[in-house]
């Protein structure tokens, strides 16, 4: 569980899904990380 929870934290961080579940509003966070990462 530890090791699924590391792995899917990298890959949901890169997605968006950590900010989401620490914030309550996470949708801007969402959008805001998103914009940023499709800028870079």
């Amino acid at each position: 569980m530890k090791l699924r929870i590391r792995r899917s934290s990298r890959k949901a961080a890169r997605r968006g899904f950590r900010y989401r579940k620490k914030t309550a509003g996470g949708r801007k966070v969402i959008r805001r990380r998103r914009a940023r990462g499709r800028k870079i």
